[in-house]
């Protein structure tokens, strides 16, 4: 058996498409979606990252607000701007490019954003309505993951779906997304005894700890469906993802790759909560 491939780079570029056409419908009842992204500091990383945002905008006619703020901003500097932001009608939704410099507290400025522009998913009001299966944002990084899973029509409801990871960015809310499918959902962590006896149940193995290659062959359920969030940089400059894909390949019937599986729709999935939140704020106040 080699597996499916499910490629987030090909699902993400059909999404934008379809998103093309959403902000021209959008426009043409004079609503622009706006995304501001505001990076504090220089992290090399945290800049790759806003460039991909700023360019995935302007493919689908996004207006998109870079603020860029130096390393010593002091956090309510930070909260002053996003604040400004909470009272600008053109602006739909509002990132905050993680991490922060240790001066500021991340927490407060997640609680800061307001819940109707919060289009990261990560605002306590955002988290609960989607513990409780309400309308909300969802998390970027386990909404796309829950559609590419749909994209393949794999059945969830009723499977075992087994997450690898308890972060409040993906862990957590990913099992929460599949558990309001009707899945059953089981998660291992750092802590976790025997974790090949739980992995190797799952019909969906969802690793997202961060450990390059701790899910290997063994871990995984012959004909499972693998998605791998991790991603790492190895020694020779490649990267790979917390599953060891050559391995997992000859078990599972579908497999996300890693660059190109997850990654491209968080991005995508980001930019459906900012049309997602011009249609329900802007349209519904007329303007």
């Amino acid at each position: 058996m080699t597996a499916q491939l499910i490629s987030g780079k090909e699902l993400s570029q059909r999404k934008k498409e379809e998103m093309k056409k959403a902000v021209e419908a959008l426009k043409e009842k004079d609503v622009t979606p706006g995304l501001a992204v505001i990076i504090v500091g220089t992290d090399p990383a945290s800049q790759t990252y806003v460039r991909g945002k700023q360019k995935a905008c302007q493919e689908v006619g996004i207006h998109s607000l870079l603020i860029e703020m130096p390393e010593e901003t002091s956090e309510e500097e930070l909260l002053a701007k996003i604040r400004e932001l909470n009272a600008d009608d053109t602006i739909d939704g509002i990132l905050v490019q993680l991490p922060l410099p240790a001066q500021i507290n991340e927490q407060a400025v997640i609680d800061t954003i307001s819940p109707e522009k919060d289009v990261d998913g990560f605002h306590p009001i955002s988290i609960g309505r989607m513990m409780t299966g309400q309308e909300t944002f969802l998390p970027c990084t386990p909404h796309g993951i829950l559609e590419m899973v749909k994209s393949e029509q794999i059945e969830i409801e009723g499977k075992h779906v087994v997450v690898v990871g308890r972060s409040n960015i993906v862990g957590k809310p990913v099992g929460q997304l599949f558990l309001n499918e009707n899945a059953t959902v089981t998660y291992c962590h750092s802590r976790t005894r025997n974790l090949k006896e739980i992995t190797t149940q799952a019909d969906i193995l969802i690793a997202a700890v961060g450990k390059a290659h701790l899910i290997n062959g063994e871990h995984i359920k012959d004909g499972a469906t693998v998605i791998d969030v991790g991603i790492h940089r190895l020694e020779n400059g490649k990267l790979t993802g917390d599953v060891n894909f050559e391995e997992a390949k000859e078990k599972a019937a579908y497999i996300t790759p890693v660059p190109g599986g997850v990654g491209p729709m968080t991005i995508t999935m980001l930019l459906h909560n900012t049309i997602l939140s011009a249609k329900r704020f802007r349209l519904n106040k007329g303007e």
